[in-house]
Parts: structure tokens; C-alpha cells; sequence
């Protein structure tokens, strides 16, 4: 993900975030980013980070754990509607299943654990957006950059 930066984010509109405003945290510059936008957007009525718990099965292990996905908005579409989605913001290159080839068999088996537990996130993440009518979206630097 681009750079490791992590800190805290201060928001200029504290009364669209739900939750701990001063509790905002971010794992990457991108996320870093997300979180300007979505202060800052007057489309973005409400906004949360690392907020909503959802349980899944690790598949490394077998045993439930627990998902904070980056983001939850709730936001006016262009037709005025108001929708709610949950964002989960990663590089492409872990959006795609791993490749192989030409990799130590280090990287292989790290990049291949850490596709199986997004995949099991995942999945329980579109099973309780779709128990509640939300959506569910991966962000990528492909999106965040166009």
C-alpha cells in the first residue's frame, strides 16, 4: 500500500463522523486520504472508520475472529437517493488472486494466507451488506487516482 504512514485523522466537519472523533484512525496514506473525502464531500452525509464488527471464520485457523472494514458512509446519490456503503480500501495487487511464478516460496505462502483471510472478510462483509442493504465496495489506488 502506498507508504506505511498510520496516525490519527482530525476531522473539519466532526459532525458528519459517527462515532469517537478523536479516535479516526488510519493504516496508510490512502486511507488517510479516504478520510479527507469523506469529510470533506458535501455528498458524504455521515461517515465512520474501523466502527462496524463483523464476525467471520479465519480460514487459517477455523475460529471466528472479528472485521473492522475501513469505512461506512451513508451518502446522497445524483437522483438524490440517500445509500449507505461499506468501503474497504487495499492496493489492486491484493484484490487479484496472488501470483505464483517467480516468487520465494515465502511470498508465496504469505501472499496466499493473506488472500484466503480477505477473501473470508470479505465474504462475511457482503452477507451482512446484503442482510442490511448496503453496499459493499473495494477501493483501490485504480479507483482513488482516476
Amino acid at each position: 500500500m502506498k507508504g506505511t504512514k498510520k496516525g490519527w485523522y482530525t476531522p473539519r466537519n466532526p459532525e458528519k463522523y459517527v462515532g469517537n472523533v478523536k479516535r479516526i484512525r488510519f493504516l496508510s496514506s490512502w486511507e488517510e486520504e479516504f478520510c479527507r473525502f469523506c469529510d470533506n464531500n458535501p455528498n458524504i452525509l455521515h461517515w465512520a472508520s474501523e466502527e462496524i464488527k463483523i464476525p467471520y471464520i479465519k480460514p487459517t485457523d477455523g475460529r471466528v475472529h472479528t472485521y473492522y472494514p475501513d469505512f461506512w458512509i451513508q451518502k446522497k446519490t445524483q437522483d438524490g437517493k440517500v445509500v449507505q456503503e461499506i468501503i474497504e480500501v487495499k492496493p489492486f495487487d491484493q484484490t487479484i488472486r496472488p501470483k505464483i511464478r517467480g516468487k520465494r516460496r515465502s511470498t508465496q505462502l504469505f501472499e496466499a494466507v493473506r488472500w484466503s483471510v480477505n477473501q473470508a472478510k470479505w465474504k462475511a462483509c457482503q452477507d451482512f451488506c446484503n442482510k442490511y442493504g448496503i453496499t459493499f465496495r473495494l477501493v483501490t489506488e485504480k479507483h482513488m487516482f482516476r
